[in-house]
Protein backbone atom coordinates (compact mmCIF):
# COMPACT_ATOMS: atom_id res chain seq x y z
CA UNK A 1 0.00 0.00 0.00
CA UNK A 2 1.54 3.70 -1.06
CA UNK A 3 1.46 6.64 1.02
CA UNK A 4 1.76 10.21 0.44
CA UNK A 5 5.38 9.52 1.81
CA UNK A 6 5.86 6.86 -1.12
CA UNK A 7 5.24 9.45 -3.69
CA UNK A 8 7.51 12.02 -2.14
CA UNK A 9 10.16 9.35 -2.20
CA UNK A 10 9.12 8.63 -5.78
CA UNK A 11 9.14 12.11 -7.14
CA UNK A 12 12.26 12.65 -5.74
CA UNK A 13 14.53 10.14 -7.03
CA UNK A 14 17.13 12.01 -10.16
CA UNK A 15 15.49 8.90 -12.17
CA UNK A 16 11.90 10.25 -13.06
CA UNK A 17 11.45 7.26 -15.09
CA UNK A 18 10.43 5.02 -12.18
CA UNK A 19 7.52 7.07 -11.70
CA UNK A 20 4.46 5.92 -13.87
CA UNK A 21 1.93 7.81 -14.29
CA UNK A 22 0.08 7.22 -17.54
CA UNK A 23 -3.40 7.82 -18.81
CA UNK A 24 -5.54 8.95 -16.13
CA UNK A 25 -8.24 5.89 -15.54
CA UNK A 26 -11.72 7.42 -15.79
CA UNK A 27 -14.22 5.82 -13.38
CA UNK A 28 -18.06 6.28 -12.22
CA UNK A 29 -18.85 6.65 -8.47
CA UNK A 30 -21.70 5.35 -6.92
CA UNK A 31 -24.08 9.27 -7.80
CA UNK A 32 -23.11 8.40 -11.83
CA UNK A 33 -20.19 11.38 -11.57
CA UNK A 34 -17.29 10.62 -12.91
CA UNK A 35 -13.43 10.95 -10.97
CA UNK A 36 -9.49 10.27 -11.76
CA UNK A 37 -8.43 7.46 -9.66
CA UNK A 38 -5.01 7.87 -10.42
CA UNK A 39 -2.25 10.10 -8.99
CA UNK A 40 -3.02 13.66 -9.82
CA UNK A 41 -1.14 14.60 -6.48
CA UNK A 42 1.97 12.84 -8.09
CA UNK A 43 1.94 14.95 -11.38
CA UNK A 44 1.83 17.99 -9.79
CA UNK A 45 4.41 17.35 -7.49
CA UNK A 46 6.64 15.67 -10.18
CA UNK A 47 6.04 19.34 -12.78
CA UNK A 48 6.69 21.32 -9.60
CA UNK A 49 10.04 19.45 -8.98
CA UNK A 50 11.11 19.14 -13.18
CA UNK A 51 10.26 23.25 -13.26
CA UNK A 52 13.39 23.82 -10.90
CA UNK A 53 15.61 21.74 -12.19
CA UNK A 54 18.43 22.30 -14.59
CA UNK A 55 17.77 20.23 -17.79
CA UNK A 56 21.21 18.54 -17.34
CA UNK A 57 19.98 17.01 -14.43
CA UNK A 58 17.39 14.70 -16.14
CA UNK A 59 20.58 12.61 -17.68
CA UNK A 60 21.76 11.87 -14.82
CA UNK A 61 23.87 8.66 -15.16
CA UNK A 62 23.91 5.64 -12.22
CA UNK A 63 27.30 6.11 -12.15
CA UNK A 64 26.85 9.98 -10.69
CA UNK A 65 23.99 8.58 -8.57
CA UNK A 66 26.58 6.17 -7.16
CA UNK A 67 29.21 8.70 -6.47
CA UNK A 68 26.73 10.94 -4.57
CA UNK A 69 25.75 8.18 -2.02
CA UNK A 70 29.23 7.04 -1.77
CA UNK A 71 30.19 10.89 -0.83
CA UNK A 72 27.32 10.72 2.06
CA UNK A 73 28.66 7.47 2.84
CA UNK A 74 31.84 8.49 3.51
CA UNK A 75 30.33 12.04 5.09
CA UNK A 76 28.73 9.64 7.55
CA UNK A 77 32.07 8.13 8.22
CA UNK A 78 33.49 11.45 9.09
CA UNK A 79 31.08 12.91 11.36
CA UNK A 80 31.12 9.33 13.19
CA UNK A 81 28.20 7.76 11.84
CA UNK A 82 28.18 4.25 11.29
CA UNK A 83 27.57 2.54 7.82
CA UNK A 84 25.94 -0.34 8.40
CA UNK A 85 27.17 -2.06 5.32
CA UNK A 86 30.47 -1.25 5.90
CA UNK A 87 30.81 -1.22 9.62
CA UNK A 88 34.06 0.03 11.19
CA UNK A 89 34.34 -1.42 14.04
CA UNK A 90 33.90 -5.12 12.25
CA UNK A 91 36.74 -3.98 9.48
CA UNK A 92 39.09 -2.80 12.72
CA UNK A 93 38.21 -6.19 14.33
CA UNK A 94 39.20 -8.63 11.26
CA UNK A 95 42.48 -6.60 10.59
CA UNK A 96 43.65 -7.01 14.67
CA UNK A 97 42.58 -10.68 14.26
CA UNK A 98 44.67 -11.02 11.13
CA UNK A 99 47.32 -9.86 12.82
CA UNK A 100 47.38 -11.51 15.62
CA UNK A 101 47.60 -14.97 13.08
CA UNK A 102 50.37 -13.59 11.50
CA UNK A 103 52.28 -12.94 14.53
CA UNK A 104 51.57 -16.42 15.57
CA UNK A 105 54.26 -17.13 12.59
CA UNK A 106 56.44 -14.60 13.13
CA UNK A 107 58.14 -14.02 16.10
CA UNK A 108 59.51 -10.98 15.72
CA UNK A 109 56.20 -9.53 14.69
CA UNK A 110 53.79 -8.56 17.74
CA UNK A 111 49.78 -8.55 17.32
CA UNK A 112 49.28 -5.26 19.45
CA UNK A 113 51.21 -3.81 16.64
CA UNK A 114 49.50 -0.12 15.56
CA UNK A 115 47.45 -0.87 12.58
CA UNK A 116 47.84 2.35 10.84
CA UNK A 117 51.97 1.08 11.42
CA UNK A 118 51.52 -2.18 10.41
CA UNK A 119 50.28 -0.84 7.07
CA UNK A 120 52.81 1.57 6.29
CA UNK A 121 55.55 -1.24 7.37
CA UNK A 122 53.66 -4.20 5.87
CA UNK A 123 55.86 -5.62 3.46
CA UNK A 124 59.25 -5.29 6.03
CA UNK A 125 57.41 -8.62 6.99
CA UNK A 126 57.64 -10.59 4.33
CA UNK A 127 61.59 -10.24 3.69
CA UNK A 128 64.04 -12.32 4.02
CA UNK A 129 66.31 -10.30 7.31
CA UNK A 130 62.37 -10.09 9.23
CA UNK A 131 62.38 -13.44 9.01
CA UNK A 132 65.66 -14.52 10.45
CA UNK A 133 65.25 -12.20 13.33
CA UNK A 134 62.24 -14.27 14.45
CA UNK A 135 64.07 -16.97 14.26
CA UNK A 136 67.05 -15.32 16.43
CA UNK A 137 64.40 -14.22 18.67
CA UNK A 138 62.74 -17.68 19.43
CA UNK A 139 65.95 -18.86 20.16
CA UNK A 140 66.98 -16.48 22.61
CA UNK A 141 63.74 -15.94 23.91
CA UNK A 142 63.92 -19.88 25.38
CA UNK A 143 67.20 -19.42 26.86
CA UNK A 144 67.51 -16.23 28.12
CA UNK A 145 65.40 -13.09 29.91
CA UNK A 146 64.94 -10.73 26.69
CA UNK A 147 63.78 -7.12 27.31
CA UNK A 148 61.46 -5.35 26.96
CA UNK A 149 58.63 -8.26 27.73
CA UNK A 150 57.12 -9.73 24.07
CA UNK A 151 54.28 -7.68 24.29
CA UNK A 152 55.66 -3.96 24.95
CA UNK A 153 58.35 -4.48 21.99
CA UNK A 154 55.85 -2.12 19.75
CA UNK A 155 54.49 -0.17 22.09
CA UNK A 156 55.68 2.92 20.12
CA UNK A 157 52.88 2.31 17.87
CA UNK A 158 50.45 2.00 20.13
CA UNK A 159 50.48 5.67 21.72
CA UNK A 160 49.46 7.84 17.91
CA UNK A 161 49.01 7.19 14.77
CA UNK A 162 51.88 7.21 11.91
CA UNK A 163 50.86 10.10 10.00
CA UNK A 164 50.52 12.19 13.38
CA UNK A 165 54.25 12.17 13.89
CA UNK A 166 55.74 15.20 14.64
CA UNK A 167 58.56 14.74 16.66
CA UNK A 168 61.32 11.63 16.20
CA UNK A 169 64.18 10.90 19.44
CA UNK A 170 65.87 8.60 18.01
CA UNK A 171 67.66 6.02 20.83
CA UNK A 172 70.14 3.14 20.15
CA UNK A 173 68.88 0.04 22.34
CA UNK A 174 66.18 -0.81 24.84
CA UNK A 175 67.54 -0.60 28.72
CA UNK A 176 68.75 -4.27 29.80
CA UNK A 177 67.91 -3.58 33.72
CA UNK A 178 64.87 -5.76 35.55
CA UNK A 179 61.13 -3.64 34.44
CA UNK A 180 62.84 -1.25 33.14
CA UNK A 181 62.15 -1.33 28.94
CA UNK A 182 58.73 -0.66 27.61
CA UNK A 183 59.01 -0.38 24.30
CA UNK A 184 59.71 3.65 24.37
CA UNK A 185 63.19 4.96 24.11
CA UNK A 186 64.66 6.85 26.92
CA UNK A 187 61.22 6.10 29.14
CA UNK A 188 60.89 3.98 32.10
CA UNK A 189 57.36 3.44 34.25
CA UNK A 190 56.21 4.79 37.04
CA UNK A 191 57.55 3.31 39.64
CA UNK A 192 60.72 2.27 38.30
CA UNK A 193 64.71 4.24 39.04
CA UNK A 194 64.77 7.55 36.31
CA UNK A 195 67.45 6.20 34.72
CA UNK A 196 70.74 8.66 34.43
CA UNK A 197 70.10 9.14 30.65
CA UNK A 198 67.03 10.36 31.42
CA UNK A 199 67.61 12.63 34.42
CA UNK A 200 69.97 14.74 32.15
CA UNK A 201 67.07 15.21 29.77
CA UNK A 202 65.52 16.35 32.65
CA UNK A 203 67.76 18.84 33.20
CA UNK A 204 68.36 19.95 30.11
CA UNK A 205 64.48 20.98 29.54
CA UNK A 206 64.40 22.36 33.07
CA UNK A 207 66.55 25.27 31.39
CA UNK A 208 65.11 25.27 27.70
CA UNK A 209 61.29 25.17 28.69
CA UNK A 210 59.61 27.83 30.99
CA UNK A 211 57.58 26.35 33.52
CA UNK A 212 59.52 22.63 33.27
CA UNK A 213 59.54 20.71 36.75
CA UNK A 214 61.35 17.80 36.69
CA UNK A 215 58.46 14.28 37.22
CA UNK A 216 58.47 11.82 40.06
CA UNK A 217 58.68 9.64 37.18
CA UNK A 218 60.61 8.45 34.04
CA UNK A 219 57.21 7.62 32.11
CA UNK A 220 57.29 9.87 28.65
CA UNK A 221 53.95 8.63 26.97
CA UNK A 222 52.48 11.34 27.22
CA UNK A 223 55.11 12.97 24.93
CA UNK A 224 54.39 9.97 22.65
CA UNK A 225 50.50 10.58 22.97
CA UNK A 226 51.19 14.52 21.22
CA UNK A 227 52.95 12.36 18.25
CA UNK A 228 56.46 12.49 19.73
CA UNK A 229 58.38 8.93 18.40
CA UNK A 230 60.32 7.77 21.15
CA UNK A 231 61.86 4.74 18.67
CA UNK A 232 65.47 2.53 19.60
CA UNK A 233 67.15 1.77 16.37
CA UNK A 234 66.96 -1.80 18.20
CA UNK A 235 63.87 -2.86 20.01
CA UNK A 236 65.36 -6.11 22.01
CA UNK A 237 68.31 -6.79 24.20
CA UNK A 238 69.23 -9.86 26.54
CA UNK A 239 69.04 -9.14 29.99
CA UNK A 240 72.21 -7.37 31.26
CA UNK A 241 73.78 -7.25 28.29
CA UNK A 242 73.80 -3.70 26.50
CA UNK A 243 73.98 -3.70 22.55
CA UNK A 244 73.33 -7.62 22.54
CA UNK A 245 70.74 -7.71 19.44
CA UNK A 246 72.25 -4.97 17.50
CA UNK A 247 72.93 -6.23 13.93
CA UNK A 248 70.33 -8.94 14.29
CA UNK A 249 67.59 -7.33 12.15
CA UNK A 250 65.74 -4.33 13.79
CA UNK A 251 67.84 -1.53 12.04
CA UNK A 252 66.35 -2.60 9.11
CA UNK A 253 62.86 -2.35 10.09
CA UNK A 254 63.81 0.71 12.02
CA UNK A 255 65.16 2.56 8.95
CA UNK A 256 61.89 1.79 7.02
CA UNK A 257 60.37 3.64 9.95
CA UNK A 258 62.44 6.75 9.34
CA UNK A 259 62.07 6.02 5.53
CA UNK A 260 57.94 6.08 5.70
CA UNK A 261 58.18 9.09 7.91
CA UNK A 262 60.56 11.10 5.52
CA UNK A 263 58.72 10.34 2.82
CA UNK A 264 55.20 10.57 3.80
CA UNK A 265 55.53 13.36 6.06
CA UNK A 266 56.30 16.65 6.08
CA UNK A 267 57.96 19.04 8.37
CA UNK A 268 58.92 16.40 11.25
CA UNK A 269 61.57 17.11 13.83
CA UNK A 270 64.69 14.84 14.37
CA UNK A 271 66.45 14.61 17.41
CA UNK A 272 69.52 12.52 16.84
CA UNK A 273 71.55 12.39 20.04
CA UNK A 274 74.62 10.63 19.67
CA UNK A 275 77.33 9.13 17.23
CA UNK A 276 74.43 6.11 16.30
CA UNK A 277 71.83 7.74 15.99
CA UNK A 278 73.18 11.00 14.00
CA UNK A 279 74.33 8.31 11.15
CA UNK A 280 70.39 7.81 10.78
CA UNK A 281 70.38 11.29 9.18
CA UNK A 282 71.20 9.95 5.89
CA UNK A 283 67.80 8.82 5.51
CA UNK A 284 66.14 12.27 6.13
CA UNK A 285 65.49 14.74 3.24
CA UNK A 286 66.66 17.94 5.14
CA UNK A 287 64.77 20.27 2.74
CA UNK A 288 61.40 18.75 3.76
CA UNK A 289 62.31 17.78 7.71
CA UNK A 290 64.53 19.55 10.45
CA UNK A 291 67.56 17.58 12.43
CA UNK A 292 69.19 18.20 15.30
CA UNK A 293 72.14 16.78 16.52
CA UNK A 294 73.87 16.78 19.84
CA UNK A 295 75.96 14.29 22.41
CA UNK A 296 73.93 11.31 23.95
CA UNK A 297 72.23 12.64 27.43
CA UNK A 298 74.58 9.68 28.61
CA UNK A 299 76.38 10.62 31.79
CA UNK A 300 79.30 9.74 29.84
CA UNK A 301 78.80 12.74 27.25
CA UNK A 302 76.26 15.26 28.47
CA UNK A 303 78.34 17.41 29.18
CA UNK A 304 80.32 17.54 25.44
CA UNK A 305 77.17 18.97 23.87
CA UNK A 306 73.94 17.91 24.98
CA UNK A 307 73.57 20.35 27.79
CA UNK A 308 72.92 23.46 26.49
CA UNK A 309 71.51 22.37 23.10
CA UNK A 310 68.23 23.69 23.99
CA UNK A 311 66.35 21.27 21.09
CA UNK A 312 63.22 21.32 22.55
CA UNK A 313 62.63 25.13 22.51
CA UNK A 314 64.27 24.45 18.90
CA UNK A 315 61.76 21.76 17.99
CA UNK A 316 58.61 23.70 18.82
CA UNK A 317 59.43 26.81 17.30
CA UNK A 318 59.99 25.25 14.18
CA UNK A 319 56.79 23.35 14.57
CA UNK A 320 54.82 26.62 14.53
CA UNK A 321 56.84 27.92 11.98
CA UNK A 322 55.37 25.22 9.86
CA UNK A 323 51.75 25.83 11.94
CA UNK A 324 51.59 22.42 13.68
CA UNK A 325 50.86 22.69 16.97
CA UNK A 326 54.02 22.93 19.46
CA UNK A 327 54.92 19.47 21.83
CA UNK A 328 53.98 20.55 25.66
CA UNK A 329 56.92 19.06 27.30
CA UNK A 330 55.59 19.79 30.94
CA UNK A 331 52.80 16.64 30.17
CA UNK A 332 53.78 13.96 31.81
CA UNK A 333 50.83 12.64 33.39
Amino acid sequence: MWCLGDYNNEYNMYNTTQIRIGKPRMERNHSGGIFMLRSVLVKKALYANMSQRPISSFFTSSSSRKRKHDEIVDQNKSDGCENVENSEPNNLANERAAIIELAKKKPALCGNIGLTWFKALEKEFSKDYFEELGRFLLKERSSYTIYPPEKDVYSWTNAVKIQNIKVVILGQDPYHGPNQAHGLAFSVRKGIATPKSLVNIYNELSKDIPGFKTPSHGYLYGWATQGVLLLNACLTVKAHCANSHQNKGWENLTDAVIKWINNNLSHVVFLLWGGNAQRKSELINKKNHLILTAAHPSPLSAHRGFFGCGHFSKTNEYLQKHNKKPIDWTYLP
